[in-house]
């Protein structure tokens, strides 16, 4: 644990960074999803290059992102004085990370959904989803940062 302790302030700041970029393709994926659905259908040369940017967006993007978020998390969790275990921030905090690779999981079924031919969702209902990661990150931040 003491190299954990001397590294403490450059994997804060990876897990940092990943999250952000966690965040940006959690906020973007949807709204793809929104233009895919009610400009572009589900044949044609459009609908290929939207294929093309939601697969890259979620396998070069969003996988890696949501990968070094859990492990730069998990590394931070490790490191003694950290996180009170005792205290309830670190399981709401725990509750929004885990409902946030849920939507990260149902973001990528629906990518699946539009390769397949369908069926998919409105463009209304992927843009009330979009609003998922706000609502959770506000709970995330909340718990670390006020630690209630």
């Amino acid at each position: 644990m003491d190299i954990l302790i001397t590294f403490y302030p450059w994997i804060k700041a990876f897990h940092i960074m990943s999250v952000i970029a966690w965040m940006a393709a959690l906020f973007y994926l949807p709204r793809l999803y929104v233009y895919h659905s009610e400009s572009v259908g589900l044949q044609g040369d459009t609908h290929a290059l939207f294929q093309t940017m939601e697969y890259k967006l979620l396998k070069v993007i969003m996988n890696p992102a949501m990968i070094a978020t859990w492990v730069f998390g998990l590394l931070l969790a490790l490191i003694p004085g950290v996180v009170d275990w005792s205290a309830v921030w670190p399981w709401t905090k725990l509750f929004g990370i885990l409902a946030m690779s849920g939507f990260h999981g149902w973001l990528a079924a629906q990518r699946k959904a539009f390769v397949a031919g369908g069926p998919i969702k409105s463009g209304r209902q992927y843009r009330m989803m979009n609003e998922v990661p706000t609502l959770l990150m506000v709970l995330i931040v909340l718990s670390v940062v006020v630690k209630f």
